[in-house]
């Protein structure tokens, strides 16, 4: 039995795949190296700059492992973007990549620090959404980057749990830590128990799928290297979407996918952004608004159920909710709003003129993220209703339905990552996970591909971020970029509603 899609993207060379696999086994072994010289440990000093990680100890091999390491591996994932040779040689080699960093200490971030302190405090009765981890007491602050010492917590009550049992179990930071690396470790296994299914159900090749996703830099380096939460959100998102695929319509199905999905926002607030496509994905036969309503009401009691029990079993409630205005306290060139209102204020200053653009621009981008995201579920919810028209059906429904759904949810990720007030190179994988499963051809996969290629070159091993010594050339740079989008965007439009003028019948 072959791969769905299979002729659609025709597997690379042999010899290709053989170098492709262990380059990056070589890439994933020099990052490991460079975490235990000069990776986000517990007492290592703030990095102002470049030169800083020139001169600590090891510093030139840090650097050096590094940037050896990330071209390798982001080499050998890039070389075989279009599928790899079967689906099992892509598990395997997704695989064989993530044993060294298993090995690693914290690589690409310090936030696991900030998650153990945490559920420290959760576990001590402070109430970690009211309290930066600084005022609770937490003996391992100092491990934390200074941003988020004094700063509540804006994860939801499902990961302070998982968070205060590592601290419970690990008998310390170490033993923290690990458990917390299991947890990501975990999450991941459950991506890549979804990924065929999903990949299958919307006519994509799984060997591409597979591929893109396990074996993304961003994956091996920030999911388990970096051991981030959002390796257990990715889980449990896509678990509640394999459901809704496999069972669409069935009350025991929506009420199991809406407590995944549930599960999922307790642990991430992005994950919200799906839930309006999940409910198209759990509509059973014709797309009426009845359906929709009478199948919604289910999946949305699985996901009030989850929330409601993890606030109940933490005793946290909805308080983590505030915690997510924090999130933006630190500015990067990274986020595309944030760029642009640095270059205002460039150019302000060129006046005499301070604007303050930052805080404008981010609430600008975000009533823009409000529109897209109408605007997705407006056409995914149109596409699947003509579908119910089988003079208008391209794929066959079973196909098509999944596909719209996925590709919706897939897109409203990308949107809400690019236009949230702050970037890092781990959000990256969220819509990168989903869109692999719903992009059929090859060459649209390369616009969410190619941003993940460069964000994984982003990280230096100690969890500095590069964004932070490039601020005005970034910052430029990301403006034009945004305005080459939105002028492409626009003449696209104009393009197609010309081509829709041509066609319509005169008189």
């Amino acid at each position: 039995m072959t791969d769905s899609g299979e002729a659609s993207a025709a597997p690379d060379r042999p010899d290709r795949a053989g170098v492709a696999r262990w380059a990056g086994l070589v890439g994933a072994a020099l990052l490991t190296v460079a975490g235990w010289l000069g990776g986000a440990l517990p007492a290592a000093p703030d990095t102002t700059s470049l030169l800083d990680l020139w001169r600590a100890p090891h510093g030139p091999w840090v650097l050096g492992c590094w940037l050896v390491g990330t071209v390798l591996l982001v080499g050998a994932w890039w070389s075989l973007r279009r599928g790899a040779a079967s689906t099992r040689w892509a598990y395997l080699t997704a695989g064989l990549w993530l044993l060294p960093l298993l090995a690693a200490p914290p690589l690409g971030s310090r936030d696991v620090y900030s998650y153990v302190c945490q559920g420290w405090s959760w576990t001590h009765g402070a109430d970690p959404y009211r309290v930066g981890v600084a005022a609770a007491g937490c003996p391992w602050t100092e491990a934390v980057p200074p941003i988020w010492r004094d700063t509540p917590a804006p994860y939801g009550p499902f990961f302070v749990l998982l968070a205060g049992l590592a601290v419970l179990l690990g008998g310390g930071l170490v033993g923290a830590i690990v458990l917390l690396r299991l947890v990501a470790v975990a999450g991941v296994l459950a991506v890549a128990l979804c990924l065929p299914g999903l990949a299958r159900a919307a006519g994509v090749p799984t060997r591409r799928a597979v591929w893109l996703v396990l074996a993304c830099p961003l994956v091996g380096v920030h999911l388990v290297g970096g051991a981030h939460n959002d390796a257990v959100g990715l889980g449990l998102l896509l678990l509640g979407l394999l459901v809704l695929v496999r069972l669409p319509g069935r009350p025991s199905g929506l009420l199991v996918a809406g407590a995944l999905l549930g599960l999922a926002v307790a642990v991430k607030a992005i994950a919200v952004v799906v839930l309006p496509f999940a409910a198209l994905a759990a509509v059973r036969g014709g797309y009426t608004v009845r359906a929709l309503l009478r199948d919604a009401a289910w999946l949305a009691g699985g996901v009030l159920a989850a929330l409601l029990v993890t606030s109940l079993v933490t005793g946290l409630g909805v308080g983590w909710v505030g915690g997510l205005a924090h999130s933006g306290d630190s500015e990067q060139w990274t986020s595309p709003p944030t760029a642009v209102g640095f270059v205002v204020d460039y150019a302000g200053e060129l006046v005499g003129r301070e604007p303050g653009a930052v805080p404008v621009a981010r609430v600008v981008a975000l009533v823009l993220l409000a529109v897209v995201l109408a605007g997705l579920w407006w056409w995914a919810w149109t596409s699947l209703r003509r579908s119910n028209d089988v003079r208008q059906q391209v794929v066959r429904p079973a196909v098509a339905r999944p596909r719209v759904t996925l590709t919706g949810a897939g897109l409203a990720l990308a949107a809400t990552v690019l236009l949230a007030p702050v970037f890092h190179p781990w959000y990256a994988t969220w819509p990168l996970a989903v869109l692999s499963v719903a992009t059929v051809a090859v060459a649209r996969t390369n616009w969410f591909v190619l941003p993940c290629a460069v964000a994984s070159v982003l990280a230096l091993p100690d969890g500095t971020n590069l964004a932070r010594f490039t601020k005005a050339p970034g910052a430029v740079a990301m403006t034009a970029l945004v305005l080459v989008v939105a002028g492409s965007a626009v003449r696209a439009a104009l393009a197609r509603r010309a081509r829709q003028r041509r066609f319509e019948p005169s008189g």
